[in-house]
């Protein structure tokens, strides 16, 4: 029996003042806090509490950050080290930044996959909402009218396809060992959906894909018998920006 693990991770809390839905809009990059969720995960999996001089000695200095990773204090904790042989990221810059210190705490190069890429969605670039946001103009009325498919974006099954057959892939590469797929919410919660064998309209508050999440698929030979999720940088969701990319 061989034992695979694949972790699927949301990227961490973006720099968007003006709270739009930025699906794959270029220069959405990490707040301080996003950078400072990354860098958590990346000393979670290597099974060390936080060292931010570690990460230093890797290349990966950023002192900004690691005031806002210390200021969690307590709400650290360490993992087992996980034997983890690639990092493969999104290729939007959301993904690629978080993916940056779990690649150096892992002595490996950075992989990028175009299947892990956010969700196309028509609202991307405004603000989504009933008040001051996109939903007061009737021209976007149309895009609402099937929320199965749904009618505003990706379809739910082609998000689903793609994401399934990057995760193969990767397992497969990865073939008794562990590797991270640094990706976006919306994409991971539906895979999740489709292994689960669960519908994959839902309501988007109910997510369980919180920043800088694992949602973790362990494999015996090419069964999957286990997903579970964790969220390392838990000490850091209290205040964070809660505006989902699609």
């Amino acid at each position: 029996m061989v034992a695979t693990t694949v972790h699927l991770m949301r990227h961490g809390e973006v720099h968007n003042p003006e709270g739009v839905l930025y699906g794959r809009l270029p220069g959405y990059r990490l707040s301080e806090r996003g950078r400072a969720m990354a860098r958590i995960v990346a000393v979670h999996l290597s099974g060390r509490e936080y060292d931010g001089a570690w990460l230093s000695e890797l290349g990966q200095d950023d002192e900004a950050a690691d005031t806002v990773a210390q200021s969690a204090g307590s709400g650290l904790s360490a993992g087992p080290r996980r034997d983890v042989v690639a990092v493969i990221a999104s290729p939007l810059e959301r993904a690629q930044e978080t993916a940056t210190p779990i690649a150096a705490a892992f002595g490996v190069e950075i992989g990028t996959d175009a299947r892990l890429i956010e969700a196309a969605n028509h609202f991307q670039g405004m603000t989504f909402g009933v008040g001051d946001g996109s939903l007061r103009h009737p021209q976007h009325w149309p895009y609402l009218r099937n929320p199965f498919r749904p009618s505003w974006g990706e379809p739910y099954r082609e998000q689903a396809d793609r994401m399934l057959a990057a995760v193969d892939d990767a397992r497969a590469a990865a073939r008794g060992h562990e590797v991270v797929l640094v990706s976006h919410q919306l994409p991971v919660w539906i895979t999740r959906l489709a292994l689960e064998n669960r519908r994959l309209w839902h309501d988007p508050r109910k997510r369980q894909c919180s920043l800088a999440s694992l949602t973790s698929l362990r494999y015996e030979d090419d069964e999957l018998v286990s997903i579970t999720y964790t969220e390392p940088a838990a000490a850091l969701l209290p205040g964070a920006a809660t505006v989902a990319g699609a």
